[in-house]
């Protein structure tokens, strides 16, 4: 059966004490104003507003040294999974409703459930 997936997310991974502190540059940086402080209730993780047809930008409080991730959406994690094992990426780990995946470039990214709904533009169908 045919799924869909498509670059989802930016997530600025950031080992800070204050995630605020962190939104508040990026915003600015980015020129794009804050869509929510505390996306989960957490505060765990920010949201920067961004048009329909660009990726979302998230910020993620973390343990690990701050990087960048992508997050592929998909509306059938298993397939998008095994699709991309078969183009050499490994699972990582499988964390609440996401996988963390490597590339064989040995870059981590997730694959998620639909981020948006419609999905929108640059969706690509695989058989």
């Amino acid at each position: 059966m045919p799924h869909h997936s498509r670059l989802s997310n930016l997530v600025l991974d950031c080992r800070v004490d204050d995630l605020a502190e962190a939104v508040e540059f990026w915003s600015k940086a980015l020129g794009k104003p804050v869509a929510s402080l505390d996306q989960d209730g957490d505060g765990r993780y920010a949201e920067l507003e961004t048009a329909a047809d660009e990726p979302m930008v998230l910020l993620q409080k973390v343990e690990h040294d701050s990087r960048v991730h992508l997050d592929i959406e998909t509306d059938d994690i298993d397939a998008e999974v095994e699709r991309l094992e078969k183009l050499g990426a490994k699972k990582v780990a499988f964390v609440h409703r996401w996988w963390v995946m490597e590339a064989p470039t040995g870059h981590r990214f997730c694959v998620v459930r639909q981020q948006r709904k419609p999905f929108g533009p640059h969706l690509n169908r695989w058989e």
